[in-house]
């Protein structure tokens, strides 16, 4: 009865009404409730008591890295070509064979090169006889003097010297007339040009022995280039002929990489130019595969378009698990010793898209918003917001605004005592497929960091902590 009154009634719906309801609601509310102590008389709220264990904030190792991406590639890369022209009758590899140096790959028909070859030998003979060569002996061990064309002319020469020298004696005591004494002379003109020509022809006959044997050389050396080997240990990448092919010189024939050692190869940013070094420690995540090496090349100069500089680090490869073209994260470590401030992720406490912790100073407990950076197991690094000798809660959850009631502070490294904490800080980079923290600026680079050095190094040894 009473509903289909309240419907008959619609002016229990008009906004005017509400006014009225409201502030009765309101007196009847500020009636029956109490406030907190001191309410009545007016005066401030008790401020609340804090309790908890505090940590002193002190610099720890944190070295400062720089996080990059790039690839693997083969330490080398070669194409075999042709070097001379035929026809493959044999192939002795295919994709993906290793090789080792040496290794008959493919064989080209060689019956043409081997008549060549004795072509070359024969005419070798042919020259060396020519000199008075016996087979076997040098060509520098020849005298020109006396090959038999030269001794005969230099005898008619000397026979021509001798019968000037008479005539000049019988022309003194005008025993005969000036004409025989020319004549002479004349005879002993030829007789020298005929002994020159004769030296000349032995020489190049010499010669020529030695351009028959350099052809023999070619002969030979085209003969062997019927066999194409390996110049290096590695795999095939592209074998690009088969039985049968007919190749011209320079055409290209097996393609050979050597994976033993493999090449990372990134850039980082301009503002880490200066600072990386050859030698400084790279770690890399191929593939969740975690592997350690050092910066071994560094490029000259930028790339004026990424403004990056470029560098590379060898990898070892012998059991060949990796492959060329891998793409791989890297943290270069940029300052091994480096140094910063960092709190557990237990004092952290994180609302809102704020990260604070709670100060402990003079009884008083305030939170302290921060600006954090990465975080190396369950330690966070601060950028702003505290400084070495701050006091703050272990537990951030525990922590409010108020009185402190705890205990005297004890001082105490904030890593070595944190209730998850690492036994140490640092050496060890975390998760290299973490999201960047900072923006990056450069090409293939993310971003630079410091993360805290744990006291084993990745072997298990232990390494000193500053305390």
């Amino acid at each position: 009865m009473s509903t289909q009154r309240y419907r008959m009634c619609p002016k229990w719906h008009h906004t005017a009404h509400w006014p009225i309801l409201l502030a009765v609601l309101l007196a009847a509310g500020c009636t029956g409730a109490k406030g907190p102590p001191g309410a009545d008389k007016g005066g401030p709220l008790a401020p609340v008591d804090v309790s908890g264990e505090t940590i002193t904030i002190q610099s720890v190792p944190w070295p400062t890295l720089a996080r990059v991406q790039g690839s693997l590639s083969a330490d080398e890369v070669t194409t075999m070509a042709a070097k001379i022209f035929g026809r493959v009758v044999e192939v002795h590899c295919d994709l993906g064979d290793a090789v080792a140096v040496g290794e008959q790959l493919v064989k080209i028909d060689d019956r043409e090169f081997k008549l060549r070859v004795v072509q070359a030998e024969a005419q070798l003979a042919q020259a060396r006889a020519a000199v008075g060569l016996k087979a076997g002996d040098p060509v520098s061990g020849l005298d020109p003097l006396k090959a038999p064309p030269v001794r005969e002319t230099k005898a008619l020469l000397d026979e021509a010297k001798q019968q000037v020298a008479r005539l000049k004696t019988l022309f003194a005591q005008r025993a005969i007339v000036a004409t025989d004494l020319e004549a002479a002379l004349s005879a002993e003109q030829v007789a020298d040009a005929r002994f020159n020509s004769s030296l000349n022809a032995v020489r190049e006959k010499m010669a020529i022995v030695d351009v028959q044997a350099a052809l023999l050389d070619l002969a030979r050396q085209s003969l062997s280039d019927t066999v194409v080997t390996a110049p290096l240990d590695g795999v095939v990448l592209n074998r690009s002929v088969a039985v049968g092919t007919y190749i011209q010189v320079g055409q290209p024939i097996v393609e050979l990489a050597k994976t033993s050692v493999l090449r990372y190869r990134a850039a980082v940013p301009e503002r880490f130019a200066q600072q990386l070094q050859i030698g400084q420690q790279v770690r890399l995540n191929i593939a969740g595969e975690l592997r350690e090496t050092t910066v071994s090349r560094i490029s000259p100069a930028l790339d004026p378009l990424s403004r990056s500089l470029v560098f590379e680090a060898l990898v070892a490869n012998e059991d060949r698990q990796l492959r060329s073209g891998l793409f791989a994260q890297a943290e270069i470590v940029l300052d091994a010793q480096a140094a910063t401030i960092a709190v557990p992720e237990s004092a952290l406490v994180r609302f809102a898209g704020v990260d604070k912790v709670w100060r402990v100073a003079g009884g008083k407990v305030s939170e302290a918003p921060l600006q954090i950076g990465r975080q190396v197991a369950d330690m966070i690094e601060v950028f702003e917001g505290l400084s070495v000798g701050d006091q703050i809660l272990r537990v951030g959850s525990s922590g409010r605004s108020g009185n402190y009631l705890g205990a005297e502070p004890q001082k105490i490294n904030a890593v070595k005592n944190s209730e998850k904490a690492p036994e140490l800080i640092a050496t060890k980079v975390s998760k290299l497929n973490e999201p960047e923290s900072r923006d990056t600026g450069g090409s293939g680079a993310t971003n630079i960091e410091k993360v805290a050095t744990p006291a084993k190094d990745l072997s298990g040894k232990p390494s000193s902590v500053a305390k």
